[in-house]
């Protein structure tokens, strides 16, 4: 009987907030969504679903865009989760001073990679 290895939960939810969230570098954006999310993944935003490689790839270089040059996600500790679902904390802003958004990614992963995304945000001030 052969037993798939369990994924590292901490770094595949890293690696998406720095390889994807954090890229601005579209094409090392794209190479990694490729790496890390299935071929049909779908991630909740607040404002609704995006559905697809193309639009999380979109959405993420928009984000980036809209918060400005030096914005970053930084993660707050490491990833938990087990049988196939994970969350990560983070935080968003500039270097060295307080976030402008915080919240956390749940992830469902489906054979080592993101299938359903949810980007859960925290109300101001908490």
């Amino acid at each position: 009987m052969s037993r798939e290895a369990p994924t590292d939960v901490d770094a595949l939810l890293q690696a998406n907030l720095e390889r994807v969230f954090n890229e601005r570098d579209d094409a090392r954006r794209a190479d990694a969504i490729a790496a890390l999310y299935t071929e049909a993944p779908v991630m909740y935003e607040p404002a609704g679903p995006v559905h697809g490689r193309g639009d999380i790839h979109r959405i993420a270089g928009e984000l980036l865009q809209q918060f400005g040059p030096r914005f970053r996600f930084a993660a707050q500790g490491m990833a938990a989760g087990h049988h196939g679902m994970a969350t990560l904390r983070w935080t968003g802003g500039e270097p060295g001073q307080p976030p402008v958004v915080q919240g956390f990614d749940t992830a469902e992963i489906v054979d080592g990679r993101i299938a359903r995304l949810w980007v859960l945000i925290e109300p101001p001030g908490r």
